[in-house]
């Protein structure tokens, strides 16, 4: 079997790598890209390895988190420019295994580049053997990773996004893809960090075909970084991509206050009585107003997600408006149970959400969409099962008037504020916002209210004023009690 070697590394001149790739990976990160998308580390970032002979990485000083992703990479054998889907596998001489390292610490600084983040010395290691490109099927190919012993990743190929030929003939119909340039080509669902001291391990095999285990062992970088370039930093959200879930990277769930039996004790009460219960702790800006829903039977619950519009510009809709833009992502990350919340400044003028949207968000299992703009498609949303909040039809496509701009951040709404992981409930009577640390008492105390209403109505019903009754005076609050007690025993 044929060997990685220095000459090999040297001649790469481009080292290609593609964003999701595996359907896996797709699931894990919430979305699904409708075209491959790439992005291009420094050759000098080349390193090689073998159980026998780990190289060895630096995870930067000041750095928490240095991910690894187990990849199979190509290596060209022959130029590729302009080339079929149908020619391009002809184009790849050699399979061999790769590890695509990166500190999340740094993506803040390189604007989609990768640069930084994924360019260290060392980051790309590839090997140690290689397997011929003629003698393979390339969506028979298995990837596995093992970290410090433990297999972390495994996957094939039968099923990618972009098989392997795709992505050769895409990327040659811009440049020209030269003998000894290497394509990583994704990453499965497992990839997470690294600490120093570990090992990381890879291998592709093809049936009896293998390349061996590239093995890269972590070390603690020493040097710091001057204080005239970007500096590591990072948040929980960079933890939670970097170690593959929020649960992965020791993070509490978004939402943990919504526990099944929350969510039956709020679906229980009506937004009438939850509201009154708001009111006397203080809240009375937490109701989305103005709103109609496509189904006003209806009583949801859910956590929120939030998507924020700003207003059309044309040179900003050029860059932020168009492709896999945050609308999208939005609508194609809502998980199952959850609510998408849409800032549209109240702007009527325009539609906000259209049938293909909802449609997916509806698939995804999102409980409703929530906008303060408008609807398109006003027939094919209203007749969707999931409940869709709204301030009027409009024909006109969203850039007329708007600009997907920004995810998961704190919004506005119909006249209130947002934020992702608060506790919306909504029924015929309107929308509430429930800050989720207050959702337990609230809820509890809504369905005592409302225990005490029945018993009022009755009352009422029975021909009773409601002087002293409408609020409990001391006495029917006894008259109360005893009926209670009564309930109690049947």
């Amino acid at each position: 079997m044929e060997q990685v070697t220095d000459h090999l590394l040297a001649a790469a001149r481009k080292v290609i790598a593609v964003h999701i790739n595996y359907p896996s990976r797709a699931a894990q990160r919430g979305r699904t890209p409708e075209q491959p998308s790439y992005f291009l580390k420094p050759s000098s970032s080349l390193a090689t390895g073998s159980a026998e002979a780990p190289s060895t990485v630096e995870r930067p000083a000041g750095c928490e988190l240095l991910g690894y992703e187990g990849e199979i990479a190509l290596i060209i054998g022959k130029p590729a420019r302009r080339v079929g889907i149908e020619d391009a596998w002809s184009h790849v001489e050699w399979v061999t295994a790769s590890n695509d390292l990166g500190v999340y610490d740094l993506r803040y600084a390189d604007k989609g580049s990768n640069l930084r983040s994924k360019g260290g010395d060392g980051f790309t290691p590839v090997g140690p053997g290689l397997i011929a490109a003629d003698a393979v099927d390339p969506a028979a190919l298995r990837v596995r990773t093992w970290h410090n012993g433990d297999m972390v990743q495994d996957d094939t190929t039968e099923d990618l996004l972009f098989p392997f030929a795709r992505l050769v003939a895409d990327l040659s119909q811009l440049l020209t893809l030269e003998e000894g340039d290497i394509i990583l080509t994704g990453t499965p669902a497992g990839a997470s960090v690294a600490l120093p001291g570990d090992v990381v391990e890879v291998e592709v095999s093809a049936g009896n075909l293998t390349t061996g285990r590239l093995a890269t062992r972590v070390a603690e970088g020493t040097t710091p970084f001057a204080d005239f370039g970007a500096r590591p930093r990072t948040d929980d959200l960079q933890r939670e991509e970097a170690y593959g879930s929020r649960e992965a990277a020791g993070l509490a769930a978004v939402g943990h206050n919504l526990s099944p039996e929350l969510k039956a004790k709020l679906e229980s009460v009506c937004t009438a009585t939850l509201s009154s219960q708001l009111r006397k702790r203080g809240l009375n800006n937490v109701s989305i107003d103005g709103l109609t829903s496509t189904r006003p039977e209806q009583r949801i619950v859910g956590l929120a997600r939030t998507l924020r519009y700003v207003p059309n510009r044309e040179d900003l809709f050029t860059t932020h408006g168009g492709g896999f833009n945050a609308q999208k992502k939005a609508i194609d990350s809502v998980n199952e149970g959850e609510i998408l919340v849409m800032e549209a400044r109240g702007e009527k003028g325009t539609g906000t959400i259209g049938d293909i949207l909802a449609l997916r968000a509806q698939i995804r299992g999102a409980a409703a969409i929530i906008t303060d703009g408008g609807v398109r498609d006003f027939s094919a949303v209203a007749a969707m099962d999931m409940p869709t909040y709204y301030a009027n039809p409009h024909p006109a496509v969203l850039g007329r008037r708007h600009i997907p701009w920004d995810t998961d951040i704190t919004i506005a709404c119909g006249g209130t504020t947002v934020q992702p992981g608060d506790i919306i409930v909504a029924d015929s009577d309107g929308i509430l916002v429930i800050p989720p640390a207050l959702a337990e008492e609230l809820a509890d105390d809504s369905i005592a209210q409302e225990r005490e209403e029945t018993f009022i109505a009755e009352m009422v019903q029975q021909g009773h004023s409601v002087d002293g009754l409408y609020p409990l005076n001391a006495a029917w609050r006894v008259k109360y009690e005893q009926w209670e007690a009564g309930k109690a025993n049947d």
